[in-house]
């Protein structure tokens, strides 16, 4: 960097909310599968803790070295379903509390890779993962799941996106007398990328090496004070403008990420370019398009605003670093983003117009907040929906709904910490029950059939 470079970026740090959101260790767990669940467990924690014990550290070392606010630092593993299948049990509790312990030793506010990978069918070491789910999430606080029900490839497994409704009311209840939480800590995906620093749904892909470095950056309120200062230019204006800002935040990103894994001594993966909000004021993604021109977010042209932002941050990104991966663009989290609290409150936001918007984003309907009495089928069909979106248009979708048990639409949830709170959103009231009963699989569209 040169020194207006340098000049600039302390300026979107100190006045903008520019930060590292996340430097996430994916570790490989493969060598740790053992017939004896007691040794396995052991294995897991002694090899997390020998890769990632330094992890907490070296972030504070970067943050002193160069002054860019590292907001959390955490560990992705390889789904736990693979590693747990060649152990003689039937539970796999005792699996999340062990990643739960080697969280805490290594000082990381959150671990991912409690998943499975059900997209055309589950294995036994699969339905026993989900079936821990409710426990697992309820009785630990840093352990996140994520289960991939469908992929451009292979469709819909709607057998499982129909085991997910029943889990995901089954968490709420058992983590009832704090709000539901246990849901803010599962995603349900749709091509699940291997690569993704984010949690929840951030867990080790098969096809990475032994141990890398991801991060996920952020900036929204950095876009929004660019956006500011051209006010009534066009929209090519805009998107330049997006564009080049996101170049700026990337290279700060690949600038920790490099540093990161050079200190802990394993290969640099991929920079994350998702612009990920906070409850902050002055760090929303709600508010990016507000400044576009909406009156507020949810309006008609939200969808077109989204899609805008999302394709120059991506252009931005790509143009800053050869390593962009993760999902990269705009996260569209109700509970964590100001601005989309706020639309919801006044109901310029519904969960409608947050599905055709998720259609353009980074990933989907995103901690989302729903009555209590909310029924296992009516998720399921939510579930669906959001899949679909991503098989037939090839991207990522997922879901993270909190159907929060007690409360009812228009009351309120408070999480606390960056999962922020939520209103509880109105749910459409006709059933799915039958369409969700038949199972099976939504085949393969046509346009997957290429090779």
């Amino acid at each position: 960097m040169n020194q207006r470079e340098v000049i600039e970026t302390m300026k979107m740090i100190q006045e903008e909310k520019l930060d590292i959101r996340t430097i996430t260790m994916g570790i490989s767990l493969r060598d740790c599968a053992d017939e004896n669940p007691e040794r396995a467990c052991a294995k897991i924690r002694d090899k997390i803790g020998r890769l990632a014990g330094r992890l907490a550290a070296v972030g504070e070392e970067i943050e002193d070295t160069y002054g860019v606010p590292i907001i959390n630092r955490r560990i992705a593993v390889t789904p736990i379903s693979l590693v747990a299948e060649s152990s003689r049990t039937d539970d796999y509790v005792p699996f999340a509390r062990a990643l739960e312990d080697a969280a805490r030793d290594a000082g990381v506010n959150f671990i991912g890779g409690f998943s499975a990978l059900v997209h055309k069918g589950a294995t036994p070491g699969d339905r026993k993962l989900m079936q821990a789910l409710p426990r697992a999430l309820s009785e630990t606080e840093r352990v996140c799941a994520s289960v991939n029900v469908a992929t451009t490839r292979s469709g819909i497994n709607m057998d499982s996106v129909r085991t997910m409704g029943k889990i995901i009311k089954a968490i709420a209840v058992a983590s009832k007398d704090r709000g539901s939480v246990g849901c803010a800590k599962l995603v349900v995906f749709a091509n699940a990328p291997e690569d993704n620093p984010f949690m929840a749904g951030a867990f080790h892909g098969v096809g990475e090496t032994e141990a890398v470095i991801n991060v996920g950056i952020s900036g929204p309120g950095v876009i929004k004070s660019a956006l500011e200062k051209i006010q009534g230019s066009d929209l090519e204006a805009v998107a330049e403008t997006i564009k080049r800002t996101s170049f700026k935040i990337t290279r700060v990103g690949q600038l920790v990420a490099r540093e990161a894994a050079r200190r802990l001594a394993v290969p640099f993966g991929i920079v994350d370019v998702s612009l990920a909000p906070t409850p902050s004021v002055g760090d929303s993604v709600a508010h990016i398009l507000e400044e576009m021109g909406l009156e507020r977010c949810g309006a008609p042209g939200s969808t077109a605003a989204l899609m805008l932002l999302n394709d120059a941050v991506k252009k931005g990104g790509l143009m800053a670093s050869s390593f962009v991966g993760g999902l990269s663009g705009a996260f569209i989290p109700v509970s964590e983003d100001l601005g989309m609290i706020e639309a919801a409150r006044e109901g310029a936001l519904t969960i409608e117009k947050l599905e055709a918007m998720t259609a353009v984003c980074s990933v989907g309907l995103d901690m989302i907040a729903v009555p209590g009495d909310t029924s296992e089928d009516t998720i399921a069909a939510i579930i669906a929906d959001e899949a679909a979106i991503g098989v037939a248009n090839n991207k990522t979708t997922a879901v993270r709904i909190i159907p929060v048990i007690g409360k009812k639409a228009g009351d309120f949830v408070e999480f606390g910490g960056l999962l922020g709170s939520a209103p509880i959103m109105p749910v459409n009231r006709f059933s799915p029950s039958d369409f969700i009963a038949r199972g099976g699989r939504v085949p393969a569209p046509l346009h997957s059939y290429r090779n």
